[in-house]
């Protein structure tokens, strides 16, 4: 049985054509709008790491990225649902058909041309395509002298995107800000415990106390972070590279940002998750304001980037 379903889903039919690859990626804008305007704030009481400061980004007026008219009642929409749906059932139902099925087998740089192909050019910031955009993640990464498994976590950390074009059931379990499930809903989540009201995990006994299902300094790796690429790419790739426990966090935790700009959930944290805050602060400059670099080459850069792929992915073909 398994041979069949890694046959299905290694046939090109297997991802799904039908669905709106520049509304999703539209969407994925506004919500990465509404997270700047959450960085430019934390930032402004953030102690600097000199170590782990980005220079890139150090000239650029950030209050130009992302200037939406309609952002705040779609994102507003999407949300709802998202809070809605984002259940400890739904969570332990998706990680569970994340390890029954293979959906695809490719490497990762055919992994990036497909998400390239299923994603227009719809990004009013820019004209660049998604390849572009990864690489000028990576590409500033590197101009700042970050190291060589950054660099290629830069240029991967959106591949879990492809998940909406595989069997997610909609936008809410892809993308946005991720929150811890199987505990109270934390008042730092945006839009606050309120928009949680239609969640059925809001009533249940155990979920919707203070630790629910945890217990303090249980450690993030021991708790269920909401279903969408994030996790999904972490799962992907936490056995199929030998990248360091940081670029496995900055993966995991990117959209985390209740956690690693609002200060929530610390109280779940152990010493480790210490230091893998400091990696995800670290990257989320690079991905929060990078657009507005210069159109790389992908030709050009195309092999250094093969070579990094090759030094953390020792196997060619991922299981998707």
């Amino acid at each position: 049985m398994a041979s069949v379903l890694v046959q299905q889903a290694t046939h090109p039919s297997c991802f799904r054509t039908d669905r709106d690859g520049p509304g999703f990626e539209a969407l994925c804008d506004d919500i990465e709008r509404t997270d700047i305007l959450v960085d430019q704030a934390s930032r402004r009481g953030d102690i600097k790491d000199e170590n782990h400061t980005s220079r890139f980004d150090a000239d650029k007026d950030k209050t130009k990225f992302r200037q939406y008219d309609t952002a705040s009642d779609r994102v507003k929409r999407f949300y709802l649902e998202q809070h809605t749906k984002q259940t400890v059932a739904y969570n332990l139902k998706a990680r569970a058909d994340f390890h029954y099925k293979t959906r695809a087998e490719m490497s990762i740089w055919e992994a990036i041309e497909r998400l390239d192909s299923l994603i227009d050019e719809s990004d009013p910031d820019t004209d660049l395509s998604q390849i572009q955009h990864l690489l000028q993640s990576a590409e500033a990464m590197r101009r700042d002298g970050c190291p060589r498994w950054m660099q290629v976590t830069g240029l991967i950390h959106d591949l879990g995107k492809l998940l909406f074009f595989f069997d997610a059931q909609g936008q809410w379990d892809v993308v946005g800000d991720t929150f811890v499930v199987g505990c109270a809903f934390d008042d730092k989540i945006i839009y606050g415990k309120n928009s949680f009201s239609a969640n059925p995990d809001v009533h249940n006994p155990v979920y919707s106390t203070e630790n629910g299902i945890y217990h303090p300094g249980c450690g993030l790796e021991n708790v269920m972070i909401s279903w969408g690429h994030d996790e999904y790419l972490y799962h992907v790739v936490k056995d199929q590279s030998i990248l360091p426990p940081e670029a496995l966090a900055m993966i995991r935790y990117h959209s985390f940002y209740p956690w690693h700009q609002q200060g929530a959930y610390r109280k779940f944290m152990n010493e480790d998750d210490e230091k893998m805050l400091k990696a995800v602060k670290w990257f989320n400059p690079y991905d929060l304001y990078s657009k507005s670099d210069d159109k790389p080459c992908v030709e050009k850069l195309k092999p250094y980037y093969m070579e990094l792929i090759d030094e953390f992915f020792p196997n060619k073909v991922i299981k998707w």
